[in-house]
């Protein structure tokens, strides 16, 4: 790494779009006891907000967005980590209100930082990011309110970050993913991800005034809320799992008390930016116990730090497939 570095940055919230420098320094960098030299960072839902400043996603100005990163210490202040350590970091503000991945050179607070699994690469940490990990909240949520290994769980979104994740370890865990989708070409790869079958978004996006459909469903991960979600309540079976993780399609919920009460329909909020270390911790020895590195390969793509408002552009459109990793130094 050296003294001088390359990333986006914003300077003020009167011009929210950042710009590529090549003059960045430590000092552009909010404080932390740990400086990392990034290898690889990537592009979710919230940093295309933020690319296209959106939404008041950082709200801290000087900054580097970017919510996720993944690289190795150069230099702590911190008795948890040593230069040469290689770590992940997602959530915690990153990104947000302390300067973020998308940069060469991060500077974060110890306490926020995961040692990376030697299963993963910085690359196949970050082919995971904030939405893999998101993913995987969601699955421990499902295991823990006790559906049963074998059931069907719905997953929509089923083509984006969250979702493609979610249908992969969802089949390495012993459900049956069940795909939503608005997108018929994705059919053969989701297929391919472990769902054993791809609903039309149309059936979950239609309006109907009747407070319950069908009961259909064990459990399910929700990306999308709004509309989405209100109708995927009403066909939840008896005791059903909604965990509810994404607000692509709204942040509103159209809906009734009626799941709730008369099928006892269980709607968990999965946050992902401020869990405890334990949770993050286990969530990351999950993903390397149910993710093969090559299904990471499958679904993923690597650009340069150069392309991020491009990425920014598709994913805000919901036209990325899968997950896209970041090259930094590219």
């Amino acid at each position: 790494m050296t003294d001088i570095f390359r990333g986006w940055y914003v300077t003020d919230a009167e011009a929210p779009v950042p710009t590529l420098r090549t003059d960045l320094t430590l000092d552009d960098l909010h404080e932390g006891d740990v400086v990392v030299d990034v290898a690889c960072s990537t592009v979710n839902y919230k940093d295309g907000l933020a690319m296209k400043g959106l939404g008041r996603i950082i709200r801290s100005f000087p900054s580097v967005p970017g919510i996720d990163l993944a690289g190795t210490v150069v230099d702590s202040a911190s008795e948890r980590f040593e230069p040469g350590d290689q770590v992940v970091l997602n959530g915690f503000g990153v990104g947000e209100s302390h300067s973020g991945g998308l940069a060469e050179c991060a500077r974060v607070k110890a306490d926020w930082l995961v040692p990376l699994p030697e299963a993963f690469t910085p690359l196949e940490a970050m082919a995971i990011g904030t939405a893999g990990y998101t993913a995987m909240l969601s699955l421990l949520q499902i295991e823990r309110e006790g559906v049963a290994g074998g059931a069907d769980v719905l997953v929509t979104g089923a083509g984006g970050g969250v979702g493609s994740i979610a249908i992969a370890l969802l089949a390495e865990a012993g459900f049956r993913p069940i795909a939503v989708s608005g997108r018929a070409e994705l059919e053969p790869y989701l297929r391919e991800l472990g769902a054993v079958d791809v609903v039309p978004r149309e059936t979950l996006t239609e309006t109907s005034k009747a407070p319950l459909g069908k009961a259909q469903w064990p459990a399910a991960i929700d990306t999308v809320g709004s509309t989405v979600l209100a109708n995927l309540l009403k066909t939840m079976a008896y005791e059903g799992v909604v965990c509810a993780c994404g607000l692509a399609g709204g942040a509103d919920l159209p809906t009734t008390v009626m799941p709730f009460i008369l099928r006892g329909v269980r709607l968990i909020g999965v946050e992902s930016v401020y869990q405890p270390m334990a949770q993050r911790e286990l969530a990351w020895r999950r993903l390397a116990e149910l993710l093969p590195n090559e299904r990471l390969a499958e679904i993923t793509r690597v650009v340069p730090l150069g392309e991020v408002p491009a990425i920014a552009d598709a994913i805000l459109k919901g036209q990325v497939r899968g997950r896209t990793v970041i090259d930094v130094k590219a």
